[in-house]
């Protein structure tokens, strides 16, 4: 059974948020054996969750995986996403899914935020710094 990913996050007005998750999923696309990985917005931004769940099962899949690429599991996470993913499912009888959690607490994010603290530590510093 053809198994997709569908990462959704909230959607933007802003095209150069949107296009970070369209990122994502080209590194994921890469790195993992997902063989149809797509991206969709919850709101505001197209492809939505519905048009993202359609390109899924256009690509061959009977299962669709949902990643909700956000940090909490907030209301959007808790009651619009599994709504909205069940009114697109509803299209595609006989194709399963479910839902992940968000990205949530882990090491690896906390990794990154240390990461980012680093980075804004050294720009700050300026080149002077750096040579002491």
């Amino acid at each position: 059974m053809m198994r997709a990913l569908l990462l959704v996050d909230h959607g933007s007005r802003r095209g150069e948020a949107n296009t970070v998750l369209v990122q994502v999923a080209d590194i994921i696309r890469r790195q993992s054996d997902f063989a149809v990985v797509h991206y969709a917005h919850m709101e505001i931004a197209e492809p939505t969750i519905a048009q993202g769940f359609d390109a899924c099962v256009a690509d061959g899949a009977r299962e669709v995986i949902v990643h909700p690429y956000f940090l909490a599991p907030g209301s959007h996470y808790n009651e619009d996403i599994p709504r909205l993913v069940a009114e697109a499912a509803a299209n595609h009888p006989g194709v399963r899914w479910t839902i992940t959690e968000p990205l949530g607490i882990h090491h690896k994010l906390c990794e990154v935020v240390l990461e980012r603290v680093e980075a804004a530590i050294e720009r700050a510093a300026g080149p002077r710094a750096r040579r002491t």
